[in-house]
């Protein structure tokens, strides 16, 4: 059951459910888009999140409890059966096991659950993979749905779209770093993200994005409308590169050369709650054709 709570005098904040799944997130997309186009007066902001929702409203236009009602009717009337997503496949170029998250992994092993190994070491043995290279074809065999946007600007929080008895699962660190590099592609609980900027973070580091998901300047293509780059419903593919390769890419990025390879893609949660086999099949056929 939904629970509903005031945030102080400007926001509402609707939990849909404890726990993630593909089906609660896409049931939180289908409620908020549903929002988003009656335009109800007095609705200031909507942020949609991966199991929940918050609505920011002007309460001198409308009464919370009179919004409440309303969110109600629509998580009783919105089905996510009638809903579909317009969305990009993404191709975001990864190097795994690379020296600069290791380097500063290897700072913080104190704050770790196991000091003695890296975490892709110990992510690949918690998860039942008898190497890390076997882990990282798992994370890179089937694509994420960008389920928010969060915790710092352009963050997006990945789950990958295959049945929930495959999801990689990770606990965060004991306590959490006080430096993460720029672009670190890192796991915790069932979500993959990668750091937009340089800072503090709790999530085990598995390697590094040749790609900026966060841009200030809004130098290159792909941040010519926003300084972040994922937008909730997109569908990333993470897929490992070399060395050689993650160099190439960093150079075509400081030139402002590099263009994402992307797809455009419309699909319903039908269609990946169904057979997330198939989806992730398509998605790649398409992305790659």
């Amino acid at each position: 059951m939904a629970r509903y709570e005031y945030g102080g005098d400007e926001f509402i904040f609707v939990e849909l459910s404890e726990e993630m799944s593909l089906e609660v997130n896409f049931q939180a997309m289908a409620i908020t888009e549903e929002l988003r186009k009656e335009n109800q007066p007095g609705i200031v902001d909507i942020c949609p999140s991966n199991a929940s929702y918050m609505v920011r409203f002007d309460p001198d236009k409308i009464h919370p409890d009179e919004l409440i009602a309303k969110l109600k009717d629509l998580e009783q009337t919105v089905s996510i059966n009638d809903f579909e997503i317009s969305a990009r496949i993404v191709d975001v170029p990864i190097l795994f096991d690379d020296p600069w998250t290791n380097e500063a992994l290897m700072r913080f092993r104190d704050r770790h659950q196991d000091p003695t190994s890296t975490d892709l070491e110990y992510a690949a043995r918690i998860n039942g993979f008898e190497s890390k290279e076997e882990l990282i074809k798992a994370i890179t065999d089937s694509p994420y749905l960008v389920s928010m946007i969060g915790f710092v600007p352009g963050l997006p929080w990945c789950y990958q779209m295959v049945p929930r008895e495959q999801q990689i699962e990770v606990p965060k660190y004991v306590r959490p770093r006080t430096f993460t590099p720029e672009r670190a592609f890192g796991f915790g609980g069932a979500f993959a993200v990668i750091y937009p900027v340089q800072g503090a973070g709790g999530y085990q580091l598995f390697g590094t994005s040749a790609t900026p998901i966060f841009e200030k300047d809004q130098r290159s293509y792909d941040f010519k409308d926003s300084m972040t780059f994922p937008r909730q419903g997109d569908v990333f593919r993470y897929r490992s590169i070399t060395l050689e390769e993650y160099e190439e890419i960093r150079k075509q990025v400081e030139e402002g050369t590099f263009r994402y390879l992307t797809k455009d893609i419309t699909f319903t949660p039908k269609t990946v709650l169904e057979d997330p086999k198939g989806f992730s099949e398509d998605v790649l056929r398409r992305l790659y054709a």
